[in-house]
């Protein structure tokens, strides 16, 4: 039942329809607020129940302090959840198993749904195996059915399976564009007790770049698996409010600037003001000269500055892409009238109640692009041939650091998992390219090699990759459209890619596809070599396939430093590709570019960039189409019922995914062979009553671990060695090597992430000394220096079979990083009950407790060292049973060498925060939680 203690629920009528919204302005204070804001308030105002939602949390955002470091913390449910494969499958894994623990209690499966509206794209397994053929698109599809049919098998049971639950298949889109193009609704409706309600749209996603959709107005940011799990079940997610930093624009993008060139200046503009942990917001009159296209873009790219969201607010901009997207026109006049009968539709002569201002001029963005290794670092195109040689002879912009907000960004490839860094980093402030007036040498090491029957040599600084890829440009037909005419123009000059590039196009969605053809461009870019192949992430995640075998042996043998050119969103130094140290982050036309140029030594404004027919130097000016040509495209090419006909038949597939060998009823049948998914253990045990929360007796500790450990150095992730745990697993079960693929790709099966959790090589644990990675020393197996140093798997197992309870002790920021389930879900498979740290990262924290892993934090200005503490010890701590009904302060550890008998004792803070995670932790985790109170609801 909810409570509407502001009076706020009305009625508002559009054409003929009548939805139940709750009005803004009865809030006193709600005028003032950041758009943003309004749309947190709104949800508080629509979920308040006197328990997860109270009065207090109501005024807290309708009071908003904008000087505050942040506000209090309060509860968010949002209105739908969005998934990609690789971070998807585990959320679907343990809702199928869910459906098999409420069947063992004898209830019904059937009630085991998302409880909101919860889609799942897969974009993140095509990879670019093949290009530069007709048939690239047709063979790397197929070598992904091969590769994955599997994990397909199980998202394609969940789809007929599930309610609220719908699955774009392989081949169709990037979950970020086709976000755009077709899931989002800008402001939602549902049914509600008394009839149809309307309220913002909102989402979260398992994807760090889910805020592309900030750019249509709709508030969403990427979180972990287990955050994502809570949300889909109708759990609240705990959230700071934040500060918000508004951006201020002006004026307008200047002839020959891109979106891309815009989006990376913000990127480090907003870099080096720091917005970790922040909202960024965007207004002024600058606001209507930017396409909706630009906006998403600018989202996109949010988790590269480290806001938590980029949003635009809803205006005339907004309704004429809904339009033409094909959305139904009551859609978009709900939209209209909803924005502006709450106070959101943007008013470019009001300035709402900000923490920081910062302004921009569009007309002073100029091209550029950014790298080598950060997507901030920017280097205006002008003086990138002088930047570059400068990184090369070793004179210029430090090594990117291992730390912070770069260290998380690296840590989620290939999985694109979220980032979770809570506060900025002197650090993380961009470099500043080289820029002076002397010349640095270019250190050259040219390699003849032959292709295609013609001798050529590749040397330091050449572009190797060339890649149209990722959402972050293709969901924008300026830039799609001019990348397509610049290559038209370069065909038509006698122009051709370098030998030694490779070239790809991988759309974010059909209707790319659809538009250039249409517009007689699509011949061009495949002269150009830049045939269709996939619909995908593909480079920007890493899945750019190998390079040109002669070309690969060349850098190889010859230590070459060669570059990727991509129009992606990361570009972190061996992520792109293992052999390209150098990435550039750059507009699709300037991919083009820099595939006819092959290398990153020519100055691609200035000098020319090959050679005619007639022998005549081309400059990349003379090719270089105008605005006014690519909008007389986009206005001949570009049809709204291009959108509503590629999206007709969205959730249907292809023959191979129709096709695939599925059960039918409601649980899905487990293939104890299937190597990337396996039914997990989660609910083994768990009864319809909670087991009663104990004190914890007789515990070793598993790793003693120092500050800064994130959940990259937890989770498992990156490929598998032959001579890891995981890689015994795989190979006991018939696996060889090269079929082993990565961690991130068997998320679905725990017996392989259990193996592979703490097992990262930059993990010290300082209970093995001298070791790399997942070992420790094991007290089952001998006491003290004589304990035998094995696998944290191998112990963990050793250990469980003797029944004895496990505990972490950690340093400060434990769990910073990207936000990744498997590191909370393979510490609790370990047997591992308690963690001790400094300091948490707060998701990880929280994912903690949602998995039944008690946080506890040593007392201020206390430490494992402080205290002793050598990880030798057996360990009770007392009080934990007080958690039974009510959250007590602190808990009483008491430490004892077993051979020495030297104590130690200290109380350690209880780090569960709010009666939510109480009632959690009680159940054993979130999901056995739900789990009985579905069957309470049956009852």
């Amino acid at each position: 039942m909810t409570i509407d203690s502001s009076q706020t629920r009305d009625t508002l009528v559009v054409g003929e329809t009548r939805y139940q919204i709750h009005r803004l302005d009865r809030v006193e204070g709600a005028a003032r607020l950041p758009y943003s804001l309004k749309v947190l308030l709104e949800s508080l105002l629509r979920h308040q129940d006197g328990r997860h939602v109270t009065a207090e949390h109501i005024d807290a955002v309708a009071g908003w302090d904008p000087a505050a470091a942040h506000g209090r913390e309060i509860a968010y449910f949002p209105a739908r959840v969005l998934m990609q494969d690789f971070t998807g499958v585990p959320c679907v894994v343990d809702l199928v198993a869910m459906r098999d623990a409420i069947t063992e209690l004898g209830g019904d499966p059937a009630r085991i749904n998302p409880l909101i509206p919860t889609e799942l794209v897969i974009d993140h397994s095509v990879i670019a195996d093949v290009f530069g053929r007709p048939d690239a698109f047709r063979v790397n599809a197929e070598l992904e059915f091969e590769r994955n049919a599997e994990r397909y098998q199980l998202l394609r049971w969940g789809q007929q399976a599930f309610t609220d639950f719908s699955v774009v298949p392989p081949d169709t889109g990037i979950c970020h564009q086709v976000n755009l193009e077709y899931l989002s609704r800008v402001v939602f409706t549902r049914e509600g007790p008394d009839g149809l309600e309307a309220y913002p749209d909102t989402l979260v996603g398992t994807d760090s770049h889910t805020p592309m959709v900030n750019g249509l107005g709709v508030l969403g940011w990427g979180v972990g698996g287990i955050e994502a799990e809570a949300a889909m079940l109708g759990q609240p997610m705990s959230m700071l409010v934040p500060q918000v930093l508004g951006l201020k624009l002006s004026g307008e993008l200047s002839a020959g600037t891109t979106a891309t060139d815009l989006v990376l200046t913000v990127a480090e503009l907003l870099r080096r003001t720091g917005v970790v942990g922040k909202f960024v917001e965007f207004f002024g009159p600058g606001v209507a000269n930017v396409p909706l296209a630009n906006r998403a873009t600018i989202g996109n790219m949010s988790p590269e500055y480290g806001a938590t969201c980029a949003i635009f607010p809803i205006d005339q901009v907004t309704l004429d892409y809904l339009r033409l997207t094909g959305r139904p026109e009551q859609q978009i006049r709900l939209v209209e009238a909803y924005a502006r009968e709450q106070g959101m539709w943007h008013d470019p002569d009001h300035e709402p109640d900000y923490s920081q201002v910062l302004e921009l001029d569009l007309g002073s963005v100029e091209p550029s692009i950014a790298g080598p290794k950060r997507p901030h670092d920017r280097i205006p195109l002008r003086i990138a041939p002088h930047a570059v040689a400068s990184l090369l002879s070793g004179r210029s912009q430090a090594e990117a650091v291992e730390a912070g907000l770069d260290e998380a960004s690296a840590e989620s490839f290939p999985a694109s998992d979220p980032v979770a860094v809570d506060h900025d980093r002197d650090r993380d402030a961009p470099h500043s390219p080289c820029a002076c007036a002397g010349q640095h040498d270019w250190p050259s090491s040219p390699a003849e090699i032959e292709l295609d029957g013609s001798a050529c040599s590749i040397d330091n600084g050449d572009v190797v990759i060339a890649a149209i890829t990722s959402c972050t440009n293709t969901s924008n037909p300026s830039v799609m459209i001019g990348a397509a005419l610049l290559a038209r123009n370069a065909v038509q000059r006698g122009l051709a890619r370098k030998p030694w590039v490779k070239t790809s196009l991988a759309p974010g969605s059909r209707v790319v596809t659809d538009y250039l053809e249409r517009a007689g461009l699509t011949s061009y870019l495949d002269k150009l070599g830049f045939n269709l192949v996939g619909f995908g992430c593909t480079t920007c995640i890493g899945n750019s396939g190998p390079l040109i075998p002669e070309v690969s042996a060349a850098v190889q043998e010859h230590d070459l430093t060669v570059c990727s050119v991509l129009s992606g969103n990361r570009n972190f130094e061996g992520r792109i590709h293992p052999e390209c140290r150098m990435n550039f982050l750059a507009s699709p036309p300037l991919v083009v570019a820099y595939a006819l140029v092959g290398t990153l030594h020519v100055n691609v404004l200035t000098d020319p960039i090959g050679t005619d027919e007639s022998g005549e130097e081309v400059h990349l000016r003379d090719i270089w189409p105008s605005e006014q040509e690519i909008n007389e495209v986009i206005d001949s090419c570009l049809r709204a019922e291009m959108f509503a006909d590629g999206y007709a038949d969205v959730f249907s597939g292809d023959e191979r995914w129709r096709g695939l060998d599925v059960s039918e009823g409601q649980t899905f049948t487990w293939d104890d062979a299937s190597t990337y998914v396996q039914q997990p253990p989660y609910f083994d045990g768990v009864g319809p009553e909670p087991a009663p929360v104990t004190d914890l007796q007789g515990a070793r500790v598993l790793l003693k671990l120092g500050d800064s450990v994130t959940t990259d150095h937890i989770s498992p992730a990156g490929a598998i060695k032959r001579d890891s745990p995981a890689g015994a697993y795989l190979t006991a079960h018939d696996v060889g090597p090269r079929d082993f693929n990565s961690y991130g790709s068997r998320r679905g099966n725990h017996q392989v992430m259990i193996r592979g959790t703490f097992a990262n090589i930059r993990l010290r644990n300082q209970l093995a000394p001298g070791t790399e990675g997942g070992f420790t020393r094991d007290f089952t197996v001998g006491e003290g220096e004589d304990a035998t140093v094995t696998t944290v798997f191998e112990a963990s197992e050793h250990y469980r079979a003797a029944a004895t309870p496990l505990l972490v002790l950690a340093g400060k920021e434990y769990g910073s990083g990207s936000s990744r389930d498997w590191a909370a879900k393979g510490t609790t498979l370990l047997g591992v009950e308690v963690v001790i740290a400094e300091s948490y990262e707060r998701i990880h924290r929280s994912n903690l407790i949602g998995m039944g892993v008690l946080p506890l934090q040593f007392p201020d200005g206390e430490s494992a060292d402080s205290l002793g503490l050598t990880g030798e010890e057996i360990f009770d701590i007392t009080g934990i049973a007080a958690l039974a009904d009510g959250i007590p302060e602190t808990v009483q550890v008491r430490a004892v060498h077993p051979t020495t008998g030297a104590e130690t004792g200290f109380d350690a803070v209880v780090r569960i925060d709010t009666p939510g995670e109480a009632d959690y932790y009680r159940h054993g985790g979130i999901m056995p939680y739900v789990l009985r109170q579905l069957l309470d609801q049956e009852d």
